[in-house]
């Protein structure tokens, strides 16, 4: 079984979507948390770390567990309340843009990586 680690990073009662590149061979052109699969001999936590570094240039201090997904992987969703890199950024090739949503504004998106999302969104505490 494949395992992800993704970022909800929440700010001001937002959380931050990236919109994947177009050339990116999984959910091309569509909105999407921060996070990749785990690498062999990775905790969870350790690949969120990593993966939310590689693609935005910030390193989470402060997260809990939000929830799991099975949609062709195993994907394990932290809330990130606090971290450190100043402003998340786009780096790298996986996605063009970074933006924060309101809730209500991320479940319209379309498309979103994963059909769960809106429902999955519903349920996040983002009051920190």
């Amino acid at each position: 079984m494949i395992h992800c680690a993704c970022a909800i990073f929440v700010r001001d009662k937002r959380i931050l979507l990236g919109k994947r590149s177009p050339d990116r061979s999984t959910c091309p052109d569509c909105w999407d948390v921060i996070g990749g699969h785990v690498e062999p001999g990775e905790t969870v936590q350790q690949a969120l770390i990593r993966e939310a570094e590689e693609e935005t240039g910030v390193i989470p201090l402060r997260f809990v567990l939000a929830g799991r997904l099975q949609y062709e992987a195993e994907h394990h969703f932290f809330t990130v309340f606090k971290w450190q890199g100043g402003e998340p950024r786009a780096l790298g090739n996986e996605h063009t843009e970074l933006r924060w949503f309101t809730i209500d504004e991320a479940c319209a998106l379309n498309p979103l990586a994963l059909p769960e999302y809106p429902t999955f969104f519903r349920t996040l505490q983002i009051l920190n």
